[in-house]
């Protein structure tokens, strides 16, 4: 697991996704501090970890890249970990459309393509 505060390739995504689930990578995206950790079997790690450097739950959300893909393939909005009837998420994507924005401006600032 791997947290990203400045930039990843887009080839070093795809080496973890061949390592991984195939095609590809689970990550958590913290829409407050615009960082995300990835590479880890589940999205509940990659939560706890930046839990533990100081993220807030609230501003957490799991997402799946595949690196392979574009526009908007290139982002999955679906973990467990988004479900949170107590914020208003009742799904395991991101309902409300300003933080999906927000994840999709994160994820394509942190991974140079």
């Amino acid at each position: 697991m791997r947290v990203i505060e400045d930039k990843i390739p887009l080839s070093e995504l795809r080496e973890m996704a061949q390592g991984t689930f195939g095609g590809f990578v689970k990550a958590v995206v913290d829409v407050e501090r615009g960082i995300m950790a990835v590479d880890a079997p589940m999205h509940s790690d990659e939560e706890a970890e930046l839990l533990r450097s100081g993220s807030g739950q609230e501003n957490l959300w799991g997402i799946n890249l595949y690196p392979d893909e574009e526009g908007d393939a290139f982002v999955e909005f679906d973990s467990m970990i988004n479900l949170r009837p107590s914020q208003g998420n009742r799904s395991r994507g991101v309902d409300n459309a300003e933080i999906r924005e927000a994840i999709v401006r994160i994820v394509g600032r942190l991974v140079q393509r």
